[in-house]
């Protein structure tokens, strides 16, 4: 089963257990997430992102601090601008929040519902969900020097034959560089190798 295919089945269990919706935050490097996915109302998520309470959300500070699971309403952090509350009057009354991985690479999931809370069982269900997540969603770790130079190389607008000599090899040997480091990255193509060699900050 592909990643991607992986992740879709697992962000459909998280909504059939979110009746408010959810959002995700996956492998949360320098402030940003790898992956960010949310289908909390829209009306919410304008609101919230025109106002930037990312900056000023108690989940968040939670989440970034704490490696764990809680309801919303067992979060002793203060909310100085009502982000909760005003939350709540677009529906999501109710929620939970966890967290999980090392703080260099963290996953955040929250989910809501207006009725009631969640009880310890669909507490139990997001903690296998945020940890399946991450696990699913986890960037490579590293590339070998020669990857790191051949996609640099092309970063730089070098042909393959430019490239190859300037780094003393054949250019087949460069081409094999590249597709190794596509493989590596799971890319279909190089410039997708590219792009997701520096989302990871490897390059």
């Amino acid at each position: 089963m592909s990643e991607k295919k992986s992740l879709t089945m697992l962000l459909d269990r998280l909504g059939q257990l979110a009746p408010m919706g959810y959002t995700v935050g996956l492998h949360i490097r320098f402030a940003t997430p790898l992956i960010y996915k949310s289908s909390y109302p829209s009306a919410w998520v304008d609101h919230y992102n025109n106002h930037s309470y990312y900056l000023r959300d108690p989940l968040v500070f939670w989440g970034v601090g704490i490696e764990g699971t809680t309801r919303w309403s067992a979060i002793p952090l203060p909310d100085p601008f009502g982000v909760m509350k005003k939350a709540a009057g677009h529906g999501l009354k109710y929620g939970a929040v966890s967290s999980y991985g090392p703080i260099t690479s963290r996953s955040i999931v929250g989910i809501s519902r207006a009725d009631r809370e969640f009880d310890d069982t669909e507490l139990a269900t997001l903690i296998e969900l945020t940890i399946e997540l991450h696990i699913q969603a986890k960037p490579p770790s590293e590339l070998t020097r020669a990857q790191i130079e051949a996609l640099e190389c092309v970063a730089n607008g070098d042909r393959h034959a430019a490239a190859a000599a300037k780094l003393g090899i054949s250019e087949s040997a460069f081409k094999a560089r590249l597709q190794s480091a596509r493989v590596r990255l799971e890319a279909r193509t190089t410039s997708e190798a590219l792009r997701k060699a520096r989302e990871y900050r490897l390059l």
